[in-house]
């Protein structure tokens, strides 16, 4: 019996982390989640540089607080808001939707505190996952991951590699000084004083324009300046975010985002 992974604390969304295994789950099917209820709470989802492309154009991009910032996602102002989740636990519109939620249940993770490997694991809480008469097989009748377990595999690689590449965009936005505290006013009709957000960090545009050349052309070359942009454009989606909270009868109460416990991506 494989030993379960090592974890002081689990990121958002999991509540356990079991590895998957020919042994245990021989005869375990894959069925697949019918709603994304595991979310329908959560106001700030963990976000790959490579998504930002997609992402802006749906959701305001920002970087947590604190020293250790990753890139976020806000799907509500308020913590326990998703303003893009109806009661069901679906999209109410079609939107792009973060690897980090495509992910789920699933995720590599260490068995030891003391070795590099990474594991294939699940949470067993999320439902999904089981022995069933429909489903696709994990495993064949020798014990191979089947084609369905090796994509899922594939993806989570996939997803460790993306999270590596935005914590190299992280070092460099820090390196370079990029970051500043983060404050958006939103003016409600009807109410005197705008409500003022922070909480938050985002890129100094201030800074951005004043970096020599030398270095706006290398930020250019590497693709890092075409995803700065992509990060400042989509704050304009914060106010549409704001709108849907107010339309929801989920009007604000605090001015600040909540901090967003273990935001991390791997």
């Amino acid at each position: 019996m494989a030993s379960a992974p090592q974890q002081a604390s689990l990121p958002v969304f999991y509540k356990d982390l079991v590895p998957l295994n020919s042994q245990e789950h021989s005869s375990w099917k894959s069925t697949g989640l019918d709603n994304a209820q595991f979310m329908e709470n959560q106001h700030a989802i963990p976000l790959t540089v490579e998504e930002f492309p997609q992402a802006q154009r749906h959701y305001p991009i920002v970087f947590s607080a604190g020293d250790n910032p990753v890139p976020l996602i806000l799907m509500g102002m308020n913590e326990g808001v998703n303003v893009y989740m109806d009661g069901e636990g679906k999209f109410s519109d079609p939107v792009y939707v973060p690897a980090y939620v495509r992910r789920y249940p699933f995720m590599l993770a260490k068995l030891r505190p003391d070795s590099e490997e990474l594991s294939l694991c699940f949470d067993p809480t999320a439902g999904g996952l089981g022995e069933s008469k429909e489903g696709d097989e994990l495993f064949d009748k020798d014990g191979n991951p089947t084609e369905t377990t090796q994509n899922i595999l594939k993806f989570c690689e996939n997803f460790e590699q993306a999270g590596q590449r935005t914590s190299v965009f992280m070092d460099e936005l820090k390196k370079l000084d990029l970051l500043m505290d983060g404050e958006v006013a939103i003016q409600q009709d009807g109410v005197e004083k705008p409500f003022i957000y922070r909480g938050f960090q985002m890129v100094n545009e201030e800074k951005l324009r004043e970096l020599r050349g030398d270095e706006l052309r290398k930020m250019n070359q590497n693709g890092m300046l075409p995803l700065i942009h992509a990060h400042l454009f989509s704050l304009q989606v914060m106010r549409e975010v704001f709108s849907r909270q107010v339309q929801s009868g989920k009007a604000p109460q605090v001015t600040e985002l909540p901090e967003v416990p273990d935001a991390q991506l791997s």
